[in-house]
């Protein structure tokens, strides 16, 4: 309490107003969000930071392609040779211009269909892979279900072209790209800018087409990113950023334009970063509830909001990290030891955990807020004294 009014009373006194405000804009319920489907992930943890409609049924289009990657890297060899046919010439929508009879590396395939979104490189790479299109699909969904749990997706292609049966929800296509991210090809094709492109009818610089990762939309931190477009999905965007240890991964779905979404991943992606930090619990740390002992398994990221959180074992014996809005964001299975036991020498009770770092912190700053008051207090009674001192 004492430390609160302090607090306070310095604010009020050398604060400017706009800075008070910006507590109040870290709110989620001040995130504005304009496409119809929205998620924010962290990736190390897997933790949900908000979402909006993101287990609604969306259309992907070219965002399919980063479970054709991922997909195709872990399955096939990128140093093969791929011999194009005359089918990935033909597919409709953006290309890289690729001619039958041609051999590419499944690497390079695999950059012209991420960096330029190329759909004839996705069929030459999904035709290597199973042979056919019809093949791919089915593997590639049964590779979703069993590697990544995805039970809300279902793909018909490898490029993202319209089809009413080809759907996927903004909560999968995080948890994909989370996937994803953890094999380093994928990761470096997914965040390369330009590249430059040799095939037997087109010579060009490949660009990412996503305005973010390119640097035509100023974002410090962007490390990835992919674009999609087809009319019946709108705009659709899937960004990562990192920074102070933080990966973010942003998917937003159903933009009525490019403005909508960049809009959307920036409000995003500054919620993140504002309002949430990175902490750990170690392998075997034990928490204690209801006279009962809880171990962690393993070394856990915690995403733990910066003010208004809390930090609880429940009944089902999860550690449960919950927002200012009691809202879930995070959920860890802990290992009961025992069915009674009292905290070893040195430890605390989980409903204790957070205070004992917030009073730990907020005696530090007492202290450093009081040394600082009492050195204005004293300057402003010895000002005379320190001027002729001076002189």
């Amino acid at each position: 309490m004492r430390l609160m009014m302090l607090i306070s009373l310095i604010a009020g006194i050398f604060l400017p107003s706009a800075v008070r405000v910006q507590a109040e804009e870290l709110k989620e319920e001040n995130v504005e969000i304009a496409s119809d489907s929205a998620i924010l992930l962290e990736g190390n943890s897997g933790a949900v930071l908000f979402e909006k409609n993101g287990d609604k049924k969306m259309y992907p289009a070219s965002l399919t392609k980063i479970a054709t990657s991922i997909y195709a890297i872990e399955k096939g060899n990128v140093n093969d040779l791929v011999t194009i046919s005359k089918n990935a010439t033909e597919v409709e929508g953006t290309k890289v211009y690729l001619e039958e009879g041609e051999q590419v590396t499944l690497k390079h395939l695999l950059e012209g269909m991420l960096i330029n979104s190329g759909n004839d490189a996705a069929i030459a790479i999904a035709e290597h892979i199973d042979g056919n299109i019809e093949q791919f699909v089915k593997n590639l969904n049964h590779y979703l279900q069993e590697k990544m749990l995805i039970t809300s997706t279902h793909f018909t292609n490898p490029h993202g072209l319209f089809d009413k049966e080809h759907y996927t929800t903004a909560n999968d296509l995080a948890k994909i790209t989370q996937y994803a991210l953890q094999n380093s090809t994928f990761k470096e094709i997914f965040g390369t800018k330009q590249l430059e492109w040799h095939g037997e009818s087109w010579n060009t610089t490949l660009y990412t087409h996503h305005l973010m990762l390119k640097g035509e939309i100023p974002y410090h931190g962007i490390v990835g990113g992919k674009t999609g477009f087809v009319n019946e999905s709108k705009q659709t965007l899937a960004t990562v950023a990192d920074k102070t240890s933080m990966d973010l991964i942003a998917i937003v779905l159903k933009g009525k334009d490019k403005g909508v979404v960049y809009n959307d991943t920036i409000n995003l992606l500054n919620y993140g970063f504002s309002y949430y930090k990175l902490d750990k619990i170690r392998s075997g740390q034990s928490f204690f509830k209801d006279g009962k002992t809880f171990l962690s398994t393993k070394e856990e990221v915690l995403v733990i909001p910066k003010r208004d959180s809390s930090i609880n074992v429940a009944s089902d014996g999860t550690l449960q990290i919950k927002n200012e809005k009691n809202k879930l964001i995070q959920k860890i299975h802990l290992k009961e030891i025992s069915a009674a036991a009292t905290p070893k020498y040195g430890e605390k009770p989980l409903n204790e955990m957070e205070n004992t770092h917030k009073d730990h912190f907020e005696s530090i700053l007492f202290t450093v807020l009081i040394i600082g008051l009492s050195c204005l207090i004293v300057c402003k009674k010895n000002r005379r004294w320190l001027k002729r001192l001076i002189s």
